[in-house]
């Protein structure tokens, strides 16, 4: 039997990992780059909605009481409850993430709700599947998930997987081009459609292969509770009726700024049942984002105790390491430049998969 060269073998995986997640690396890409301006975007086409509201001082030093009250007299069974934006300027909504259980495996229990903080007014609710609320909600929960569920998570890190493996037969293909290319060594052939096809997908692959691996590994490792046991099981049980906290959450928000002082706050959870504990997270002052905000300060909901105060650098190494992850794949951590490179970067793996999909039908005609 005659054997097949390696190369070959390589260059047939590569091409059938390009067809096979095609449709997935457009949706994922376009998706991904639309999601890196995801605040900026919800608060342009929201502006009306959600901001210049009239500020006012009734109620204010229990806003966040007022809201968790009406939240879980709504929703009697949650997970929990995530204030998003702890850093709202004046006259700015408050937005709510809530977590819920439907017990359906194709469906991820993520809702939005957002107070006018002055009146506690609602001013949109609604689940993550759905428009209502925001599209971007709704886009969000579609990137990681599919809008399937735990099974569409664990469909993305898949995905995320085989798009990798997708890039580094694509540099085992193209070894030969790659300093060629970087170094601008190669002249770009218009020729034809076959030319200017091939052309584009080596040059494109060749110049986002290192920050596409990263972004693709990156969703791979964020999504891997989707291949734990205990996630689909969790996600077939009834949550149990809300405990409520006992302590004031403003006061206990309060409190743990008093505790870090130096932390800037960007998450804080609000517990609705007794396992969990009422924690804020953020980053430290003059800390570079890339190191993700793992600083946080958790509170005894019942007793108000400061029960454990985590900053990133007291982390395990793996942990620190880990806690970039998210920063590295949404971008978000070298102000409007990286932004804007990672949108582009988001449209390449759907050019690649079109001038993949040209090249492909090439080979098949002849």
């Amino acid at each position: 039997m005659k054997k097949v060269p390696l190369a070959r073998t390589i260059f047939k995986l590569h091409s059938w990992l390009g067809l096979v997640t095609g449709i997935f690396l457009i949706l994922l890409g376009l998706s991904g780059s639309v999601l890196v301006f995801r605040t900026e975007l919800d608060h342009f086409f929201n502006r009306k909605l959600l901001h210049g509201l009239p500020t006012g001082d009734s109620g204010k030093d229990q806003v966040l009481k007022r809201c968790y009250e009406r939240i879980t007299n709504s929703y009697p069974n949650l997970d929990g409850i995530a204030w998003v934006n702890p850093d709202a300027g004046p006259g700015d909504a408050y937005n709510f993430r809530i977590y819920f259980n439907d017990t359906h495996l194709l469906t991820y229990d993520l809702a939005l709700i957002s107070f006018d903080p002055a009146t506690g007014k609602i001013l949109r609710e609604g689940p993550a599947s759905d428009f209502t609320p925001s599209f971007i909600e709704w886009l969000f929960q579609f990137h990681f998930s599919f809008q399937l569920g735990i099974p569409g998570a664990a469909l993305t890190a898949i995905f995320g997987i085989t798009m990798l493996l997708s890039l580094l037969t694509g540099a085992v293909v193209y070894r030969k081009m790659l300093l060629k290319v970087l170094t601008f060594q190669i002249k770009f052939n218009t020729k034809n459609w076959r030319t200017i096809s091939s052309d584009l997908h080596r040059t494109i692959g060749v110049w986002s292969l290192l920050l596409n691996s990263v972004i693709f590994f990156t969703g791979f490792w964020m999504n891997l509770f989707a291949f734990k046991e205990k996630t689909w099981k969790n996600e077939l049980v009834a949550t149990k009726p809300n405990t409520k906290i006992l302590i004031s959450p403003d006061r206990m928000y309060r409190q743990a700024l008093l505790t870090m002082p130096e932390l800037e706050p960007t998450y804080v959870y609000l517990p609705t049942q007794p396992e969990r504990k009422f924690e804020v997270r953020g980053y430290e002052k003059g800390q570079w984002k890339l190191w993700g905000s793992g600083n946080s300060v958790r509170v005894n909901q019942q007793t108000g105790e400061i029960i454990q105060v985590i900053r990133i650098v007291d982390k395990p190494f793996w942990e620190r390491v880990e806690a970039t992850f998210f920063p590295l794949h949404v971008g978000n951590y070298g102000g409007i430049i990286v932004k804007i490179l990672y949108v582009i970067i988001g449209l390449t793996p759907g050019l690649l998969s079109v001038t993949g999909f040209l090249l492909w039908w090439r080979r098949v005609k002849k």
